[in-house]
């Protein structure tokens, strides 16, 4: 390896959504810094199974209003 142009490799800890933690080697941050998950596999919907409910009425009325100048007129 050349020296001088790899990130410092060091220990951090990452903290999950449900607050459990691990130690792990990484180029992230500095040594000894914490890094908050906000997303994780056990709160991942691709993971989990479960999916959150889309306001799709809402999308939906608010493209219509937004394009309504471009479509078929109403009658």
């Amino acid at each position: 390896m050349k020296k001088g142009i790899h990130p410092d490799y060091h220990e951090i800890t990452y903290v999950m959504t449900d607050g459990t933690s691990c130690k792990v080697n990484s180029t992230w941050g500095k040594a000894g810094e914490t890094m908050n998950l906000e997303i994780d596999p056990k709160s991942h919907p691709a993971w989990t199974g479960i999916h959150r409910v889309v306001d799709s009425g809402g999308q939906v009325s608010k493209f219509n209003n937004k394009f309504a100048a471009f479509g078929i007129k109403k009658q």
